[in-house]
């Protein structure tokens, strides 16, 4: 119960830091939606950058959308092979969808890379596909819920 007690403090700490930052519900909800979303990005180690720069160039709360990246991680790895198979389904390009692990062992180097850049292709393909709705959906539907928290509506209401 302890523990618990101690999570919900640091969540309350973070949720009145964010705050103090100005960040509107709207605002906050695109923020991590955004960062969930990037989260999932089918390249291991891309999404902490990508979020850095975009949090820098939208002006985002760094902090909210590295806590969204990092909380989807593990879902990151877990997509990988499925955006790479829709990703061939949606490019209808069969001969990627055959590659076999065993094939990749034996490949030359050259053909090592030209079989592994297609594949990524495939999944960053099938990932931006599922993105773009996926930030919308979720803006949608986190601004609703944080605007139904009484600091957050308190937040908007000051900043309109």
């Amino acid at each position: 119960m302890k523990v618990f007690t101690q999570i919900v403090s640091k969540l309350h700490r973070w949720v009145a830091e964010w705050l103090r930052q100005g960040i509107s519900p709207r605002r906050l909800a695109l923020t991590l939606a955004l960062g969930f979303a990037i989260g999932c990005f089918p390249v291991v180690g891309i999404p902490t950058a990508i979020c850095a720069l975009l949090a820098l160039a939208l002006r985002l709360n760094q902090p909210a959308i590295q806590a969204a990246n990092y909380v989807v991680m593990p879902l990151q790895l877990l997509l990988i092979v499925p955006f790479v198979r829709l990703g061939g389904w949606l490019l209808d390009s069969g001969p990627y969808q055959a590659v076999k692990a065993v094939t990749l062992f034996h490949a030359s180097p050259r053909e090592l890379l030209s079989n592994l850049s297609g594949l990524v292709g495939h999944a960053m393909f099938a990932w931006l596909v599922i993105a773009i709705p996926a930030v919308a959906l979720m803006t949608f539907a986190l601004t609703s819920l944080l605007r139904h928290v009484p600091a957050f509506a308190a937040a908007e209401a000051a900043g309109d």
